[in-house]
């Protein structure tokens, strides 16, 4: 019988989103007879719950492990993930997000660690930082490449900024696409039954936006966007499933446009009720200035709904313009407000969009990218194998 191999996930923190519900939905699809499975994040976000109800699962909560720069905790929490790789011994290590991602893979590499795998939901850095800000990003993914025995990439656009800032060489990345449990969204169901309890009037054609209220998702252009429309037409009611650093902005920015009667803030929802959130959709919009492949676009597929969202990184491969929605650059607010209106006037529209969005969705099923993650890890490990057999072999031929 061969042994359960040791595999550890690293995630800085398990705040709502696409990296964080990915890391957690492979870990509860890897098989049991094959790894003994452990995930390392820091102890605080929305998502601690779910990790904490994953069966065969050891959980290391490392509290050291923040997304901002802090360069003591960080010294700190380099070294108690060298500290635990060192005691516990896995056969792979396997990092998500920028901060944990470079920590643990230079970390693991230290303490020996055979396989250090690295999924780059998304990169640390961007196009809106400060020239040298970025190059120095950039310099450090560059270096921890060099450790990393393998690179998943979630878009086909990340791979090739990848390569061009020579992260990796022309195909030498697996792509495993950022996905959903899409038979989670196709159950069939009721819809807008959420909307009295919102306190959202129930004849109003409904635009959403699911997403954490930070930089990367611009939510303020949200808001701008929504102001925008409503000086066309009384049709339209905006709601925002999320939370974050940027809400004191978001409230100021819509009480500068007197709309507060026509957007409401729903906070955080719980994971397992996303897919009653769509349902109670018409109109899905993300404003991002960057992303890798939100989970959102596939969410909204799913859910047949037509997306208006910012044409960056893998956004083109989940939505096809004029087909299942529209791409407009960031910041583009007058475009951006222009697609949600002719979404409003046309039900027709909006129908085909979201039958061609759930037509092509499967693409984007968590089940294809765990196989593809869980191939790769076998295909190391049997080199691994073969490899020590050969070695076993020769040793005793001598």
């Amino acid at each position: 019988m061969t042994a359960k191999r040791k595999v550890f996930h690293v995630i800085t923190k398990l705040e709502l989103g696409g990296a964080q519900k990915v890391t957690l939905m492979t870990l509860e699809r890897l098989p049991r007879d094959l790894y003994e499975l452990g995930l390392v994040a820091g102890p605080e976000g929305l998502l601690v719950d779910w990790a904490n109800r994953i069966p065969a699962l050891e959980r290391y909560w490392n509290r050291w492990l923040v997304r901002e720069v802090h360069p003591i905790k960080d010294a700190l929490a380099f070294v108690s993930l060298w500290q635990l790789f060192r005691r516990e011994r896995p056969d792979i290590v396997h990092t998500h997000t920028s901060k944990a991602g470079i920590l643990a893979r230079w970390a693991a590499k230290l303490a020996g660690v055979p396989f250090i795998f690295y999924t780059a939901h998304g990169f640390g850095f961007n196009d809106f930082q400060r020239p040298a800000v970025r190059t120095f990003y950039i310099s450090l993914e560059r270096l921890t490449s060099k450790i990393t025995t393998r690179l998943f990439l979630v878009s086909q656009a990340n791979a090739d900024k990848a390569e061009k800032c020579g992260m990796t060489r022309r195909g030498d990345w697996v792509l495993a696409r950022d996905s959903i449990s899409v038979q989670e969204f196709l159950k069939p169901a009721p819809r807008r039954r959420k909307l009295r309890e919102w306190g959202v009037p129930e004849d109003k054609i409904i635009v959403g936006m699911v997403a954490c209220f930070k930089p990367q998702k611009s939510p303020e252009d949200f808001v701008e966007v929504a102001a925008q429309v409503l000086t066309k037409t009384d049709r339209a009611h905006f709601v925002m499933a999320g939370d974050g650093e940027r809400r004191q902005f978001i409230e100021e920015r819509i009480q500068r446009h007197g709309i507060g009667r026509h957007i409401t803030l729903l906070g955080w929802q719980n994971e397992n009720d996303m897919p009653e959130v769509y349902r109670n959709l018409d109109i899905v919009v993300l404003t991002s200035l960057w992303e890798g492949l939100p989970c959102v676009f596939s969410e909204a597929m799913a859910c047949e709904l037509p997306i208006v969202a910012t044409n960056v990184d893998g956004a083109r491969e989940a939505i096809v313009a004029g087909e299942n929605g529209y791409l407009h650059e960031p910041h583009d607010v007058d475009g951006m407000a222009q697609a949600v209106l002719k979404l409003i006037n046309d039900p027709d529209l909006r129908r085909t969009m979201g039958k061609r969005g759930r037509s092509r969705v499967m693409e984007f099923d968590i089940g294809t990218s765990v196989a593809v993650v869980e191939a790769t890890y076998r295909d190391c490990l049997d080199t691994l194998r073969s490899s020590l057999d050969t070695a076993t072999t020769g040793q005793r031929t001598i």
